[in-house]
């Protein structure tokens, strides 16, 4: 599965078109999946705002192992996601 993420990443990158790769996003991701990818981001945007953890499980009905991950994933050096943050207009 590896070579499948690396494809699309690459897809994404060579587009570099927001609608192409929200319209992918949208056929090839079920409802649920795409509202829970939503979630898991808004998590650690809710995060990096200094939001307490239970806050957020309580605000977006998700477990605590979920946040938990995010918070281990903000923590590490050079992360993607703090590169992402960084990318995005807040």
């Amino acid at each position: 599965m590896d070579s499948e993420i690396q494809e699309i990443a690459r897809l994404f990158v060579e587009s570099g078109d927001s609608e192409f790769i929200e319209d992918f996003l949208r056929q090839l991701l079920t409802p649920a999946e795409i509202e829970e990818i939503g979630k898991r981001w808004m998590l650690v945007k809710m995060l990096e705002d200094g939001k307490k953890q239970r806050r957020i499980a309580e605000e977006l009905h998700i477990s605590l192992c979920k946040i938990t991950r995010g918070s281990r994933e903000l923590k590490k050096p050079d992360n993607a996601f703090r590169k992402a943050l960084g990318m995005i207009d807040r």
